[in-house]
């Protein structure tokens, strides 16, 4: 069987076919069904190995929701439409400009979340968007409806590793400045030159490795009986002081 549903390819032949000809920058994760004769899912895991692909084993009933029951045959892709940027081009055009801004994503799982980032970097012209491969919203239908068009403006790019990503942001002149509790009031924040600004997954926030890895952490103060806030709400007031720094006139 053949078939595409929404971000999703499904149907043995479908998903081989499309794991041997497709860009793997297309794939988000693969889901093989728990159970599936060992020939297949040898051949599944040796294309994913091949394309640096995550692979994650789920019972049926997930993969019958995921496609809205049809006829999946234990195996189902989550795919994305929307064509990510290459860090070293990306890199290599910002190298000239005055004040160039990075934003990295560290697991942000909601896709509404991520949607509601990139309509926030599009206001605030943020030149780079990096999130990573696995435990984290790709490019999806649903990141473009609540990103309401600024994912066609905002760069992407997807990494296996941040924070080998980081080290080679750092080769690059750029400042690293991640979120914590503990941290500087962000309002102090001057984002002039070089920055990468690192957001956490919404419930456990910056992994620790890459927390090791910034130059400075920054915090929001709050006054209310709930210490904490939405990643992307957090994201937006952490952007508009980035923008305040950056262009101060701007109207």
């Amino acid at each position: 069987m053949t078939s595409v549903k929404g971000d999703f390819v499904f149907g043995r032949h479908a998903g081989i076919d499309f794991l041997k000809n497709e860009d793997a920058g297309k794939i988000n994760k693969i889901f093989l069904q728990n159970g599936v004769q060992q020939d297949f899912a040898n051949q599944v895991y040796g294309l994913a190995k091949k394309k640096h692909l995550v692979v994650q084993e789920a019972p049926k009933n997930k993969l019958d929701k995921l496609v809205d029951f049809g006829n999946h045959q234990g195996l189902v892709l989550a795919i994305s439409s929307f064509e990510y940027a290459d860090l070293d081009q990306s890199l290599e055009k910002l190298a000239t400009k005055e004040n160039p801004f990075i934003l990295m994503l560290d697991s942000i799982e909601d896709p509404h979340n991520l949607g509601s980032i990139l309509r926030t970097c599009d206001a605030t012209g943020v030149d780079l968007v990096i999130i990573p491969k696995r435990r984290a919203s790709g490019l999806t239908s649903v990141v473009a409806k609540t990103s309401t068009g600024a994912i066609d403006h905002v760069p992407v790019c997807r990494v296996n590793n941040l924070v080998q990503t980081v080290k080679q942001l750092k080769k690059a002149g750029y400042w690293v400045f991640g979120t914590a509790m503990s941290g500087q009031d962000y309002r102090t924040w001057d984002a002039k030159g070089k920055s990468v600004l690192v957001i956490g997954n919404e419930g456990k926030g910056i992994s620790p490795l890459l927390l090791k890895q910034m130059d400075q952490t920054l915090t929001i103060p709050m006054i209310g009986h709930v210490q904490s806030l939405n990643a992307s709400v957090a994201t937006g007031v952490l952007l508009y002081q980035m923008l305040n720094t950056t262009h101060p006139l701007v109207k």
